[in-house]
């Protein structure tokens, strides 16, 4: 099974992380891995959900290079139009529509 890896950057993080979103099944999943992933940083090992609210939003760039937030397509066709990761602050992605929660 071939990868799909993309880059993910966390805002006001100093490096960027790469991920191969085929280890995941859902949504629900990538959130709790890139969670994992950056916890050191900002999350200060506090449990949250990048998908389903917090201070931070999961958006990513679709191949026609428009910025989406997670979870407003299907997965399967989140994972074949994502080209790159970018978690910022919520108040930073006002404008890009709301997150539909019923696709995992």
């Amino acid at each position: 099974m071939a990868s799909n890896s993309v880059k993910v950057s966390l805002d006001g993080a100093p490096y960027l992380r790469k991920v191969d979103l085929k280890t995941y099944t859902n949504y629900k999943g990538l959130s709790s891995g890139l969670e994992k992933m950056f916890c050191s940083f900002t999350f200060e090992g506090q449990s949250r959900d990048l998908v389903n609210g917090s201070e931070y939003v999961l958006t990513y760039e679709d191949k026609d290079g428009d910025w989406m937030l997670v979870g407003d397509v299907p997965w399967e066709m989140f994972t074949e139009t994502c080209r790159r990761l970018r978690i910022m602050k919520g108040s930073d992605a006002i404008g890009l529509g709301m997150a539909l929660n019923s696709h995992s």
